[in-house]
């Protein structure tokens, strides 16, 4: 599919959908190719939905307290 820049800012939606469809949109300006618009497809690590963030238990290795190196990184410094 091919749409110019003036179609994609009156007609969005029906440019997203074809998107969204699998087709690969072209967007011209004044007849000349200047982007290519393609629907997203996810990793397939997203996909599989485990529902776990990757930062999850990220400190749990640590010894020190989560909240105390909250409140030591927002301290000021002193300047000597």
């Amino acid at each position: 599919m091919e749409a110019t820049t003036k179609d994609l800012r009156l007609h969005t939606a029906e440019i997203l959908a074809a998107a969204d469809r699998g087709e690969t949109v072209y967007i011209t300006y004044r007849g000349k190719r200047r982007a290519v618009l393609q629907g997203w497809q996810q990793p397939a690590a997203e996909q599989a939905g485990n529902g776990i963030n990757p930062a999850f238990g990220l400190w749990a290795d640590r010894e020190e307290d989560v909240g105390q190196q909250v409140r030591d990184m927002r301290k000021g410094r002193q300047l000597p």
